[in-house]
């Protein structure tokens, strides 16, 4: 077994290094955010760093790389205190990647890359109608990271777009049925497999199924 140790890291070539951090970590949540300007353009981008912080409130928090000037994603949350996560199908997730190009501000990666607008009355953010799972979340509360000039961005969940059948009797959400999406690292994209759900964790209860029929395809 190989032991890299922050020295090696900070020595690294760059590209190397970017590869090495942002996938070792694994498997994380593909998202495609929404956001529209004061102006009403709209802008899209690709992010894998939604996490959830709170389900009451509804929170989820999202790390934003540090802005810069042709990046309008965090302009457009600041200004307008409204943005939309949208899960990536797999006919989708080229179109999805190439929203991470950089594009020059004002430019609607919506239009560039083929996804369509949708609108929920009263809420000024599109969604993406090529998603399965939607979500619109109103801004709470910005951080500044020093650290590394990052922001991380909390929003509480205001809205909910899906398929009635997505959702399961105890509320979960099928993201096998969905067809989400996964990212490790910057370019390699996944379909998840169910393994199992687990009933609730109890000292002195050995782990086991919580049904057995999750399990199958």
């Amino acid at each position: 077994m190989v032991n890299i140790k922050s020295d090696q890291i900070a020595k690294m070539e760059k590209h190397y290094r970017i590869a090495l951090i942002n996938s070792v970590v694994g498997y994380r949540p593909l998202n495609l955010l929404g956001t529209t300007s004061i102006d009403g353009i709209s802008n899209l981008c690709i992010i894998s760093s939604a996490f959830h912080l709170g389900s009451n409130p509804p929170l989820l928090g999202m790390v934003i790389r540090p802005e810069r000037e042709h990046n309008d994603t965090l302009k457009n949350i600041r200004e307008t205190g409204q943005y939309t996560l949208n899960n990536v199908l797999p006919a989708w997730y080229m179109q999805a990647h190439q929203t991470s190009a950089s594009y020059p501000s004002g430019v609607s990666e919506f239009d560039v890359c083929g996804f369509k607008k949708q609108y929920v009355k009263g809420f000024k953010a599109p969604f993406v109608g090529q998603s399965s799972v939607s979500i619109g979340l109103e801004l709470k509360e910005m951080m500044d990271m020093e650290i590394n000039g990052t922001t991380i961005v909390i929003g509480e969940i205001v809205q909910i777009l899906t398929d009635d059948a997505i959702i399961g009797e105890d509320g979960t959400i099928d993201h096998i049925k969905a067809e989400t999406m996964a990212v490790a690292g910057l370019d390699a994209y996944f379909l998840p497999q169910p393994v199992g759900r687990l009933a609730y964790a109890k000292p002195g209860v050995e782990p086991h199924q919580l049904n057995e029929q999750l399990l199958k395809p």
